[in-house]
């Protein structure tokens, strides 16, 4: 399994390459590996491979692999699922990143819960830019007055936006969430992330400017079915 996640990865680098210069797309862009439903084990060995970032779904998945491997040094953990009130000092605790703020009351309650000891909580907001009713994310007219009131969170940095289209709809919801962000960074001039794009559609993503991409299955390989709270 150690080699398979490694080639996985180094195949997928590779790609992403291969793609940006074929495109002759100049953005820096990460890699995001998502691990949720995975074991810790399977996340070190995409650590030893080389891989830092890693995505997590569920609070619970992301409290336990983030204990078992803080001596990992350098490990950085993306939350990335829905957040509910009630599981925000868990997530202020354990992640580096949140890409999946959409409401102020959530992002006080982050600010509010991150330790004074770490650093800054670096945040997203999700945007909804597909009108999903079935989809987490605030409306596009509501981005930059939440924008504001997030920027002012003592313990949060903002850094940018993330979004999950429509299947089948991703270059239109795309190139409205590259408008999305040169508006936002207008404002405010640091908030230059633009988390989308996944397995099926990471390549017209990052024609988009996408700066973070986050694949799953493509890494880890299929996921494991698996009930949460």
């Amino acid at each position: 399994m150690t080699n398979n996640i490694a080639e996985a990865l180094n195949s997928a680098y590779n790609a992403i390459t291969e793609f940006q210069t074929k495109q002759q797309l100049n953005q820096q862009s990460r890699l995001i590996a998502v691990s949720k439903t995975k074991a810790a084990a399977s996340v070190a060995q995409a650590y030893q491979a080389g891989q830092r970032a890693f995505g997590e779904n569920y609070v619970q998945e992301l409290v336990s692999k983030a204990t078992e491997l803080q001596q990992l040094d350098g490990i950085e953990w993306h939350f990335i699922g829905p957040i509910q009130s009630n599981k925000t000092k868990d997530i202020a605790q354990y992640a580096d990143w949140v890409h999946s703020v959409e409401r102020l009351k959530i992002a006080e309650r982050l600010s509010a819960q991150r330790p004074l000891d770490k650093a800054p909580l670096q945040v997203l907001l999700q945007v909804n830019i597909s009108g999903e009713e079935s989809k987490s994310g605030i409306k596009p007219d509501e981005l930059l007055q939440l924008a504001d009131a997030v920027a002012q969170l003592p313990q949060l940095q903002l850094k940018g936006l993330m979004a999950i289209p429509e299947p089948g709809k991703g270059a239109q919801a795309f190139e409205q969430m590259q408008k999305l962000s040169l508006q936002l960074q207008q404002q405010h001039p640091d908030a230059k992330e633009l988390s989308m794009g996944m397995s099926d559609d990471w390549q017209e993503a990052l024609r988009f400017g996408s700066t973070m991409i986050r694949l799953g299955t493509a890494i880890f390989g299929a996921r494991e079915k698996q009930t949460h709270d």
